[in-house]
């Protein structure tokens, strides 16, 4: 038997000793002198959820599962048990039932009553099927949820297309983090007009004023290679040509994804590996008049340098 001290200062009711004792295993709390006992059950003092952190040991953590923007109620939802028993596992009487069957009634009338509520869950639904499809992170999926909210609470969702509104929002999330994912992709993944959703993004870039950080055409240069299997030595000559294009200023005002595809097809020719422009362009979702476009400035920005160098 495992017994430990939970409070030193607590006296005993009945002999008055400062010795109260917890067995861990039953859950009694007694007098160590007399025996006297307190309560007959205590509560569990471990994690109420299981952690997988990577530093491994016990979670002292007593909460419930975390909350989410990603769920229509943020996961603080109570439900009423359909079961009609009570705590202590005994049948409920005729009147306490038909009171609890009332009460479970207007409890789920309640939660779907309001058309924002409804609203919110279509879209948020849409927009689990979105991440999917993607393969996006959550803290993507968070920042997608938390601009919607925002939209819905200034009454920008009235008249619009739910689905063309969420996916604008999961773009303007991306932009936001940084992902590389364009409007192109968004479109096709919700099979929704391009046209429909650059309209709600720039809405919600003018009501909600959205700060939005320029695309590094570096982060979209792993996404191209990798689709089309370019080799490691190829990708990291696209990134320094990149990287001197924005030294030089080349790069300014011009589609990042675009400037990727192009680095890698001047990486390709450089290197010898035989990727042709319509490859490398359906992979980066461009045309290949862009890449030709991007080609000529990138190679003579490298030639300029090149020169500079000598």
């Amino acid at each position: 038997m495992v017994l430990e001290i939970v409070n030193a200062d607590s006296t005993c009711g009945r002999c008055g000793k400062n010795s109260m004792l917890t067995d861990n295993v039953t859950g009694e709390r007694f007098c160590g002198k007399c025996g006297y006992v307190i309560t007959e059950t205590l509560q569990d003092s471990g994690p109420e959820w299981r952690s997988f952190s990577k530093e491994g040991g016990a979670d002292p953590t007593r909460t419930g599962a975390p909350t989410s923007l990603a769920m229509h109620d943020r996961g603080l939802a109570t439900i009423i048990s359909p079961m009609n028993k009570d705590s202590s596992g005994k049948p409920l009487t005729s009147t306490m039932k038909s009171t609890i069957e009332r009460l479970r009634t207007w409890d789920s009338r309640s939660k779907v009553n309001a058309s924002s509520d409804k609203n919110l869950r279509q879209a948020l639904s849409e927009l689990s099927t979105l991440k999917d499809k993607l393969s996006l992170s959550d803290a993507v999926i968070e920042k997608a949820s938390y601009i919607y909210r925002k939209a819905l609470e200034k009454g920008l969702v009235k008249g619009r297309s739910i689905s063309a509104l969420i996916a604008a929002s999961l773009y303007a999330a991306c932009r936001d983090t940084e992902t590389p994912r364009t409007l192109k992709d968004v479109s096709d993944a919700g099979n929704i007009k391009k046209k429909d959703i650059s309209r709600c993004y720039r809405i919600l870039h003018q009501e909600l004023e959205l700060k939005m950080p320029v695309v590094d055409p570096v982060q979209c240069v792993a996404r191209i290679a990798s689709s089309i299997g370019i080799t490691e030595k190829t990708k990291r000559f696209a990134v320094k040509v990149l990287k001197d294009a924005q030294a030089h200023e080349e790069s300014a005002g011009k589609d990042p994804m675009g400037l990727a595809a192009a680095a890698l097809y001047l990486s390709c020719v450089k290197n010898g590996e035989d990727k042709t422009q319509r490859d490398i362009a359906e992979a980066a979702n461009v045309t290949e008049v862009t890449i030709r476009n991007r080609y000529k400035g990138l190679r003579l920005d490298q030639n300029m340098d090149t020169m500079g160098g000598k």
